[in-house]
């Protein structure tokens, strides 16, 4: 009898928790709803391209962001090899234009062999140039030559004054010696020989030299202290 007591005392303690919870009106509840997916994505690993949003959709405004388009690293690759071969094609065309470029300023621009030498007016400083102008352009450098076929620096020197009459030996080194020595370049004059070791010209005025100069150059104008790098001797023969 005690037991059954007890028994219903603890029944009625807990009666009115359970009946205030079932009175309760206002109840809590949750809910979580997703986007409906229309299409099933198969390739899990290709790189999306684009993004569409529902127009009805709230995002908080990240629907209407610009998604700029990008590129698969295949698209990438193949576009740096475009921009490489477009680089070696213009770094190559620029190349062959200043190739081009120096051609046409130190080549020959006709062959040695077709040139119609004329002879000098004469045994004067001013035949002599006038002779030698005419080479100027013309007739290329060969290293042992001595005619319009080609020469080089001395061999150039020996032929011009070879056809003024005045015998003059072929080699730089021996062209230092030849004729009346003057003793320095403020005085010296057109038609004079300078020479050291390594080579000769014809000096023309206002420090201005004529001679056959280099493989590239052929026989050209040029100022004293570009065809000459050290000291050099002063000849006069006419």
């Amino acid at each position: 009898m005690s037991a059954f007591i007890l028994a219903s005392s603890a029944f009625l303690a807990f009666s009115p928790v359970a009946s205030a919870s079932s009175e309760d009106k206002n109840p809590v509840t949750s809910s979580r709803s997703f986007h409906k997916v229309n299409t099933v994505r198969k390739d899990l690993f290709k790189e999306s391209t684009s993004t569409d949003v529902d127009e009805q959709s709230n995002w908080g405004g990240i629907e209407s962001l610009d998604v700029p388009q990008t590129q698969s690293q295949s698209e990438k690759d193949q576009a740096a090899a475009k921009q490489r071969a477009a680089d070696a094609a213009a770094a190559s065309a620029a190349a062959a234009s200043r190739s081009r470029s120096r051609e046409s300023l130190t080549a020959p621009s006709v062959p040695s062999q077709n040139v119609a030498v004329i002879p000098p007016n004469g045994q004067s400083v001013s035949g002599l140039l006038t002779f030698a102008n005419q080479f100027v352009g013309v007739v290329p450098y060969r290293l042992g030559g001595n005619t319009p076929a080609g020469w080089d620096c001395s061999g150039f020197v020996q032929y011009v004054y070879g056809n003024m009459g005045i015998s003059v030996p072929h080699g730089s080194g021996a062209q230092m010696s030849v004729g009346t020595p003057v003793a320095d370049i403020s005085q010296a004059m057109p038609g004079d020989i300078i020479a050291n070791a390594q080579h000769s010209a014809i000096y023309v005025g206002n420090g201005m030299v004529i001679n056959a100069l280099n493989p590239a150059s052929g026989t050209v104008y040029t100022p004293i202290r570009y065809a000459f790098t050290g000291s050099y001797s002063i000849r006069r023969l006419l």
